[in-house]
């Protein structure tokens, strides 16, 4: 008799203990994905507040804002098929002449053009953007950056 009810609590115990860890497991889980929501968040409202903050920059050193968060479709293909691509930049801006897309970028590592993401970023805009090149303003350091890339430059 007493055999089968300490199994019996051993049973339930272990049962407990499931679904203590179960509940531990889908708490982390809900923490984790409540701290990337207001990660995310935070970085958004950092990056807005850089790009109206990036616009006052550019006034202030003669360029002319023509657009902001300007969207533009350009088809490119692969293996002869036609593929369609939506990108959004930051600015649209003119000096002299002549226009630019301008990236902005707040942070640490993201102004940087030795950083790969922010490099193939500015070298695809400059390509799908029918612009005469393109500026890396760097809100950090609140300077504004013409990034030339050689094989490019002239083909407009």
């Amino acid at each position: 008799m007493i055999d089968t009810i300490e199994r019996e609590l051993l049973g339930w115990a272990l049962a407990g203990l499931l679904a203590l860890g179960l509940v531990i497991a889908y708490a982390r889980y809900l923490v984790r994905r409540g701290l990337e929501r207001w990660r995310q968040k935070r970085r958004q409202r950092r990056a807005r507040r850089g790009e109206i903050q990036a616009e006052g920059l550019l006034r202030r050193h003669g360029y002319t804002v023509i657009a902001t968060q300007c969207s533009h479709r350009w088809t490119i293909h692969v293996d002869d098929e036609p593929i369609s691509i939506e990108l959004v930049a930051d600015l649209i801006v003119e000096a002299a002449g002549r226009r630019f897309v301008a990236e902005v970028k707040t942070g640490s590592r993201a102004p940087r053009i030795e950083t790969a993401a922010t490099r193939r970023q500015l070298l695809e805009y400059r390509c799908a953007f029918e612009v005469d090149g393109v500026l890396l303003v760097d809100m950090e350091a609140r300077k504004i950056r013409r990034v030339e890339f050689p094989l490019l430059e002239g083909a407009n």
